[in-house]
């Protein structure tokens, strides 16, 4: 699905979830994290204020973010990691990092 709808962010997320190794899952993870960054700013977004859990469209971008966090952790990119996480506090401080 990511290989046919690329700009589709949950699909980049939904891959890196099913990686076979940490490195797959956390190159799918970053696409989807720099894509979303991208739609974010042609959005209007300029790297301040909220980008809510809630907003259907945000999800996959979120997942990415938190699984790029996970993953970097798990390979040793612990300033990554701790960046990623802070993030994603930032841009919703209520989401847990569980799929509703």
């Amino acid at each position: 699905m990511a290989t046919r709808w690329p700009r589709y962010l949950d699909a980049w997320a939904r891959l890196g979830a099913l990686g076979r190794d940490d490195a797959e899952a956390y190159a799918c993870y970053r696409v989807g994290y720099h894509r979303g960054l991208d739609q974010l700013r042609q959005s209007g977004w300029r790297g301040q204020g909220y980008v809510r859990w809630r907003h259907a469209p945000n999800r996959g971008f979120l997942r990415a973010l938190a699984g790029l966090a996970r993953v970097a952790g798990a390979i040793g990119e612990d300033d990554e990691a701790a960046r990623c996480r802070t993030f994603v506090a930032q841009l919703d401080p209520g989401w847990d990092g569980a799929d509703d």
